[in-house]
């Protein structure tokens, strides 16, 4: 029965999600603004001839805490979950990282370990680099040394909305509004003005343990915000109707 329960959810998150790997990053739809990718024509050419490209399915994993970070990951499709913590400990999810992301980035450009682990909650596509070939790019350009800084600045913003979540956010609705509303900047898209729409990719499980609350409690929420329209979820995705609603809360 549980393993029913997986393969249904693996199913879900599966749909509206899979996307094939980019021909070229120039020609690739998904670029947006202020990511990685999105750099000068040149600057993009050399990063692809820095890279190469590989396909995970769900529930691979793509690196471990603690594991010696020897090469970064550019999100070009799909999507996975950072957690922290240990397997057979109590695991903290930190957040999810969709196309445009690059993985390891702090990690690699410290000399460090993988502060987080990483699973791909979707079928995806990345391009892998390693540590020195991405050190010695960043060397030759400096639009990708900046865009490197921004990058790494957006994680320290995910971080404070993390810790502002739980520990500002005086009620469950508050600490559930927060993450509907982080997940609409981090990984869903503007519609019909106001209006996100983002992929449903967390269990009510995840989320309460994201929100400091149980399963049940989310349930109850998710369904107050539905009924008083500030959001919908259909076919695998969550649309926020109001999310000016939502921000009330916090």
């Amino acid at each position: 029965m549980i393993g029913a329960e997986i393969v249904t959810d693996v199913h879900v998150r599966q749909k509206h999600l899979t996307r094939e790997i980019p021909v070229g990053c120039a020609a690739c739809a998904n670029r947006r603004p202020g990511w990685f990718c999105s750099l000068g024509s040149s600057v993009l050419a050399d990063l692809e001839l820095a890279t190469g490209t590989i396909t995970l399915p769900a529930q691979a994993s793509l690196f471990n805490q603690g594991e010696d970070a020897r090469c970064l990951y550019l999100i070009c499709g799909g999507y996975f979950k950072l957690t922290a913590g240990r397997m057979d400990d109590r695991q903290m999810i930190v957040r999810i990282a969709g196309p445009g992301s690059m993985l390891g980035l702090y990690a690699a450009l410290s000399h460090g370990v993988y502060e987080v682990s990483a699973e791909s909650l979707t079928s995806a596509q990345l391009r892998p680099v390693e540590r020195d070939r991405f050190l010695n790019f960043l060397r030759i350009h400096k639009e990708a040394q900046m865009r490197a800084v921004q990058c790494i600045c957006q994680e320290y913003r995910f971080a404070l909305q993390d810790a502002c979540r739980i520990a500002l956010a005086e009620t469950v609705a508050a600490r559930l509004g927060r993450l509907l509303l982080e997940l609409s900047h981090q990984i869903g898209e503007h519609v019909n003005g106001e209006a996100f729409r983002f992929p449903l990719l967390l269990t009510h499980e995840e989320m309460a343990s994201m929100t400091c609350t149980t399963r049940e409690t989310v349930t109850r929420t998710l369904s107050q915000f539905r009924k008083e329209g500030w959001i919908s979820i259909e076919d695998s995705l969550v649309t926020v109707h109001q999310p000016e609603r939502l921000q009330t809360l916090i």
